[in-house]
């Protein structure tokens, strides 16, 4: 297999997760014996231009197919941060009427809806037949297409996009260069491109493997993007830290020439992530060993538990549950249900694991003595949706780095 971005060769493993299926193809309960597609999780990381990305197993269509399950809005905390990025930079770039703002990957219309709530003209552009019909319902224009040069010169002929978004969608694509050059070619020549992914800086660090699966292409750091922009007539003019999903970038791009300075931001960061050895390959090495030893420190919490008689539960049929579960084997004589807030998953069975999905209502009636989160990323919004668990002595587990009870 060679780089996606830059041809090279990929001789170096990054992580070894094992087999799984794709982790939102949940399975109905009559499906509960049928044999299920199985796929390598490994991840390598390019010796050339240091971008760490998945095997080439699983297709983009079939990962985000039509019943896709994942709908933004369930989120509580994802519909405030999209809030708050669009009030920001509505006002940073002078947003209005006149203005033609994109969205890739606008799912279930969770950010866009700000956008027409401003009076600001917009278009998403959405591949899954089950979240593009919630975002038209609420009465945004949206193209239900995979995003990527084709379609954006297309676009590009009726109107030119002064601000492009988006949202946890570069990691997501099999084809960067592609999906870049289209960026490059829709944007209009003052026009701004904002991008949010997982930092891969936090994912090493934290030993965050549980945010790989296979709709994750790509485990970018600010370094590796700013040469994919660089190699397609872009740059980054700035970038922020952000709390999200353990830890993420926004950055802010622009045509190569475009009239806009740099901010400091940017060298700042660099020089960051060149601290943490992100420019070397040595810099990405020794996650695996972490990762068994987070995936053994669950399955023994699991098994003390279960041996004690003590009964325990899930929260969050997300996707980094799917690989932890997977990666660890566990099935639902060790979790024998996992509650989730989105209608499109209960009564179905996690991916894998086959572990049933139930109603947090249901969780909260079985009173369990422990509740396993499995999106640790937004615990506390958990924590608080089930205190009156917790004040009955119901206690919360997170299992990434390590074991954590409160």
């Amino acid at each position: 297999m060679n780089c996606r971005h830059c041809n090279a060769p990929l001789d170096t493993m990054f992580v070894d997760l094992g087999y799984a299926p794709p982790s939102n193809a949940y399975r109905l309960p009559e499906q509960a014996n049928a044999p299920e597609v199985s796929y390598p999780l490994r991840v390598r990381i390019c010796a050339a231009c240091l971008l760490v990305q998945t095997e080439d197993y699983a297709e983009a269509d079939m990962l985000f197919d039509a019943d896709y399950a994942y709908f933004s809005s369930t989120s509580k905390h994802w519909l405030e941060h999209a809030k708050t990025y669009c009030d920001r930079i509505i006002q940073r770039l002078g947003l209005n009427g006149e203005s033609f703002v994109v969205e890739i990957a606008s799912n279930d219309g969770y950010l866009l809806r700000n956008m027409v709530a401003a009076g600001v003209p917009c278009i998403g552009i959405e591949p899954t037949d089950s979240t593009a019909c919630v975002s038209e319902a609420l009465g945004i224009p949206t193209r239900r297409a995979f995003f990527g040069e084709g379609l954006a010169r297309e676009l590009r002929l009726t109107r030119a996009a002064d601000l492009i978004i988006g949202n946890n969608v570069y990691a997501h694509v099999p084809d960067i260069n592609n999906f870049t050059a289209g960026l490059a070619a829709f944007l209009a020549p003052s026009g701004t491109i904002t991008l949010e992914f997982p930092h891969v800086a936090q994912l090493i660090q934290k030993t965050q493997f549980d945010t790989i699966y296979h709709e994750h292409f790509s485990y970018l750091s600010l370094y590796t993007v700013s040469r994919i922009f660089t190699a397609h007539g872009l740059r980054i003019y700035d970038v922020e830290r952000l709390e999200t999903h353990g830890g993420s970038l926004r950055v802010f791009g622009c045509h190569k020439d475009a009239p806009i300075e740099t901010s400091k931001a940017v060298a700042l960061t660099l020089e960051t992530e060149r601290d943490a050895g992100l420019t070397k390959i040595d810099g990405y090495l020794g996650l695996q060993s972490r990762a068994e030893a987070c995936k053994d420190g669950l399955l023994r919490f699991l098994l003390d538990a279960k041996a004690s008689g003590k009964s325990i539960l899930g929260y969050g049929a997300a996707a980094k549950g799917n690989t932890i579960l997977n990666f660890a084997g566990i099935r639902p004589d060790l979790l024998p249900a996992v509650a989730d807030a989105a209608p499109s998953k209960q009564g179905k069975l996690m991916p894998g694991s086959r572990i049933p999905i139930i109603t947090p209502d249901a969780l909260r009636d079985a009173k369990p003595d422990y509740v396993l989160i499995l999106p640790w990323n937004i615990a506390r919004e958990v924590r608080e949706s089930l205190a009156e668990l917790a004040a009955s002595g119901t206690r919360f587990v997170t299992a990434v780095p390590e074991i954590v009870v409160k």
